[in-house]
């Protein structure tokens, strides 16, 4: 059967607006003759002894976790996971921890471009658009939020576009068995502006990073920074988001990508 593999992540790229200005990633590029002398030197030879004066391209880069495309572990969210499911909850799994199984199952894609920047989720949304597309969750599907963060990647308004997704939609998915979600904003929860300004407004501060905060209830992955979202049918396709394993760490990168069987 043919297969058709979809690339669902962003390069990670400095000089562009991907993240807020304090936790941009920087990359040196050192070409090939950059780095001739210093093996040159170390082999005690001359540059010119090397293929046209050329050794090898490297990049040094000084990045966070959470810079690119990237899976959240829920060490990320809280030190505590589970409270809804154990008397105290347990410590949180970082990222080396996270069941590959996890990292490797059928898809299913929520389309919220149509909501306005800064809106917040709620289940009777969520509820609404699996009727849309017909589709049943079962649990341990990836579930990937399509908003108008999408289209905006590398803009000036990137961090600040797209809905996010509250505490009560995503404790729905949780419910259902769902343990990685992702999305194409640069955060799950809505961008942190527009959570600044209903603040601003009076509004409960329980607001801030809700929908990450309900990892503290039930454990659970999600993906930022994805892209291509828009080319992918509603179902029908797997996801494969395995991490980076960072040693104790609270995200690791990953080359998403959607398979899809035609």
């Amino acid at each position: 059967m043919p297969r058709r593999i979809v690339d669902i992540s962003v390069a990670l790229q400095a000089d562009i607006a991907s993240d807020p200005p304090h936790a941009l990633p920087r990359i040196e590029y050192l070409d090939h003759h950059a780095t001739a002398p210093g093996i040159a030197a170390y082999m005690g030879v001359p540059v010119s002894a090397l293929p046209e004066g050329e050794y090898a391209a490297v990049e040094r880069c000084a990045i966070s976790t959470h810079n690119g495309t990237h899976l959240d572990a829920p060490y990320h969210y809280f030190s505590r996971m589970n409270e809804r499911l154990k008397p105290g909850g347990e410590p949180s799994m970082r990222i080396d921890e996270v069941p590959l199984d996890w990292c490797f199952r059928p898809g299913v894609k929520l389309d919220f471009r149509h909501f306005e920047d800064g809106y917040i989720v709620q289940p009777g949304d969520v509820e609404a658009e699996l009727a849309r597309i017909g589709h049943e969750l079962q649990p341990l599907e990836i579930v990937v939020v399509n908003t108008r963060a999408g289209s905006r990647y590398g803009q000036d308004d990137y961090v600040d576009a797209g809905c996010g997704m509250g505490k009560a939609a995503t404790l729905w998915l949780l419910e259902r068995g769902i343990r990685v979600v992702g999305t194409d904003g640069w955060s799950w929860d809505a961008p942190f502006s527009h959570t600044k300004r209903r603040l601003e407004q009076g509004g409960d501060p329980a607001l801030i990073w809700e929908g990450h905060r309900a990892g503290r209830e039930i454990g659970y992955c999600h993906l930022e920074k994805l892209s291509n979202l828009e080319t992918l049918p509603a179902s029908g396709f797997t996801v494969a988001c395995f991490p980076v394993k960072v040693h104790r760490g609270s995200a690791g990168w990953t080359r998403a990508v959607a398979i899809i069987e035609e």
